[in-house]
C-alpha cells in the first residue's frame, strides 16, 4: 500500500470511529454498548495516576475498578507538593495523552499492531502487579485478552482500526466526562473522596477550577497534536 493510500485509510477509519462514537452516546438503545468504553476511560485515568507516581519516584500500590464506572488508584512514596500535583494531574490528562499516542501509532497498520502489543503487555503486567479487586481483574484481563487476539490473530489492518477506535473513545471521554475537571469531590464506590483538581489545589495554592482549566487545555493540546499527526500526509 502506498503512503497516500495508507494516509487515506487512516483518515477514513478515524472519521468512522468518531461517527460510531457519537451514535453510541446519542442513541439511548446503543448506550449499553458504550458501557465498556466508559470503563476504558476509567482504566486509563487511574493508570495515569499510577504511571505518574512512578515517574516522580513513588510507587503504584494498587488499583480498583467498580461496576459503576468509578475507580481508585493507591500510590505511595509521593511526598513533595509538586510530585503530588503531578500524580493528581496524571489521571486527568492521561486519557488525552493515550489518545494522542494512539492516533500517532494508528497512522500505519504495522505501528498500530506494535502499539496494541505494548498495551496488551502493559495490561497483563498491571493485572498481576496492581489490580486488586475482582471486577477490575475481569475487565483488565478481558481487555488484555481481546487486544492480544487482535495483535496475533486479526492482522495489522484490524489492529489499526481497533487502535484508532480506542483512541477516539479516550479522546472524546476527555469532554464527555469533563465535569469532573470542575468538581471538588469525587463520588466512587469506595466513598466520597477529594477530586483530582482538589488535590492539586491543596498543594498548589490556586483554586481547583483553575487546575481544571489547565488540565483541560493540556488535554486539548495533546489531542490536537495527535489528530494533526494522524491527518497529516506522509
Amino acid at each position: 500500500m502506498s503512503a497516500a493510500a495508507a494516509d487515506r485509510t487512516a483518515r477514513i477509519v478515524f472519521v468512522a470511529s468518531v461517527l460510531v462514537t457519537v451514535a453510541l452516546y446519542a442513541l439511548p438503545e446503543l448506550r449499553p454498548i458504550a458501557y465498556p468504553l466508559t470503563l476504558l476511560s476509567t482504566l486509563v485515568h487511574e493508570m495515569g495516576h499510577g504511571l505518574a507516581a512512578w515517574l516522580v519516584g513513588g510507587d503504584f500500590v494498587s488499583f480498583e475498578m467498580y461496576s459503576d464506572g468509578s475507580g481508585v488508584s493507591y500510590t505511595a512514596g509521593v511526598t513533595s507538593h509538586m510530585a503530588r500535583a503531578a500524580v493528581a494531574a496524571g489521571g486527568l490528562v492521561g486519557p488525552a495523552l493515550a489518545a494522542a499516542a494512539a492516533f500517532m501509532a494508528g497512522k500505519r497498520p504495522g505501528s498500530a499492531r506494535f502499539f496494541l502489543g505494548l498495551l496488551c503487555f502493559g495490561l497483563s503486567a498491571a493485572l498481576l502487579l496492581v489490580v486488586r479487586n475482582v471486577f477490575g481483574g475481569f475487565f483488565v484481563g478481558g481487555l488484555a485478552f481481546v487486544l492480544g487476539w487482535v495483535v496475533f490473530k486479526a492482522g495489522p489492518h484490524a489492529a489499526q482500526m481497533v487502535l484508532l477506535f480506542l483512541g477516539t473513545q479516550l479522546g472524546l471521554s476527555v469532554y464527555s466526562r469533563s465535569d469532573y475537571l470542575f468538581t471538588p469531590v469525587a463520588q466512587t464506590s469506595a466513598g466520597r473522596i477529594p477530586s483530582d483538581v482538589s488535590e492539586m489545589a491543596s498543594v498548589l495554592v490556586l483554586p481547583y477550577w483553575f487546575w481544571g482549566i489547565v488540565c483541560g487545555a493540556v488535554s486539548a493540546g495533546a489531542l490536537f497534536i495527535g489528530a494533526r499527526a494522524l491527518w497529516k500526509s506522509s
